[in-house]
């Protein structure tokens, strides 16, 4: 046998396994608080599916964030894209001019659109992403408005009957007060976030675009030294974005069963800061696909900590800001760590100590 080379190199971990493996230690730790603190509240097993059943339209503008983000960019218009695909559906269905596969198609087109729209502009005609995406921000919001004002419910019997189906796990649940146990149930939604997850990630994981996009997130200039068409690369994260917040809308439809105007609203924000707590670096290059539902999970965790806990409304965004300021900073301390040789922990001059001058 022969003798082991000492000097052999050990493969170093990503930046993205790195992160993601903080922010799911970052999720349990908070989850194990949750129990701790309120464990008639966390302890059931539906409180945990219920973070899905309700907010799966979250998740799921959270992935196609995500993409973007990975690239480099960013789409401030999902949410309200995802408000007015759930207004144009329920108007949709609600006129009788369709039927369910046809407020699907009409979700999909719609996301299709944005997505096309801002693509190009970013992509081919190199128009800063903030900008064409905050005009579309102001688009969508405009024209659902200009749809329907007011809450419209849904009351097709077969979308009814849509929302109405629940999966349960037989052989998962709780025993009540009356000792009855009740299994746990999930709702249509999850199912299209987990299939959504599992395509997205083999797909940023395996597919040449995903590899593309980590490539064009890191360095662009050295993306295209490398033969990679970066326009196209970042055409098709844009379309992939519009096409996501589309599907999103669909789900929100069928998870509140109305169209309203406040449908959607602040989900580019909540997804931004998901993606975070997540690992998925705002300059783009960096973070793992399957941190993103994590993340989600992180942010909804402690919302529902800060709810419990009785703290007012107000708040909860206020704390909520200030834990995402302690992740972008955990992040940027990481990532700084990483190479030592360039770290340094700058203060302000008037922070500094200063040595006297012999002689005074």
């Amino acid at each position: 046998m022969g003798a082991l080379n000492p000097n052999k190199t050990k493969t170093r971990m990503s930046n993205s396994t790195l992160l993601f493996i903080i922010a799911g230690i970052i999720f349990l730790v908070m989850y194990g608080i949750a129990l701790l603190t309120f464990p008639l509240s966390f302890k059931q097993f539906q409180t945990f599916f219920d973070f899905f059943n309700l907010n799966a339209a979250l998740f799921i503008v959270t992935l196609g964030m995500c993409i973007v983000m990975i690239g480099g960019g960013i789409d401030i218009s999902v949410g309200a894209v995802c408000g007015l695909v759930t207004m144009a559906c329920a108007v949709l269905l609600e006129s009788g001019a369709g039927d369910i596969w046809d407020a699907l198609f009409l979700s999909l087109g719609i996301g299709l659109a944005f997505g096309l729209m801002h693509g190009y502009l970013i992509a081919y005609l190199e128009i800063q992403p903030f900008i064409i995406t905050l005009a579309g921000m102001f688009l969508a919001q405009g024209l659902l408005t200009t749809l329907h004002r007011e809450p419209l419910n849904v009351t097709k019997p077969a979308f009814v009957a849509l929302r109405s189906v629940r999966i349960e796990i037989p052989w998962l649940g709780t025993v009540n007060r009356l000792g009855v146990f009740i299994p746990c149930e999930i709702r249509p939604g999850v199912l299209v976030v987990v299939a959504l997850v599992i395509i997205y990630a083999i797909m940023m994981k395996w597919s040449r675009f995903g590899r593309n996009l980590y490539s064009v997130g890191g360095n662009r200039q050295s993306a295209r030294m490398l033969g990679i068409n970066v326009k196209k690369t970042m055409f098709f994260s844009y379309v992939l974005c519009g096409l996501t917040a589309g599907i999103s809308g669909f789900v929100f439809l069928i998870t509140t069963g109305a169209g309203n105007i406040g449908n959607g609203s602040l989900f580019e924000m909540k997804a931004i800061a998901a993606n975070v707590m997540g690992g998925i670096l705002l300059n783009g290059g960096v973070g793992n696909l399957l941190g993103a539902p994590i993340g989600t999970l992180t942010l909804l965790t402690i919302n529902e900590l800060i709810r419990a806990a009785g703290v007012q409304s107000n708040l909860q965004a206020i704390v909520s800001g200030l834990l995402l300021y302690i992740f972008i900073m955990l992040q940027s301390i990481i990532m700084s760590l990483r190479d030592r040789k360039n770290f340094r922990l700058v203060l302000p001059s008037w922070l500094k100590l200063h040595r006297p001058v012999e002689g005074k």
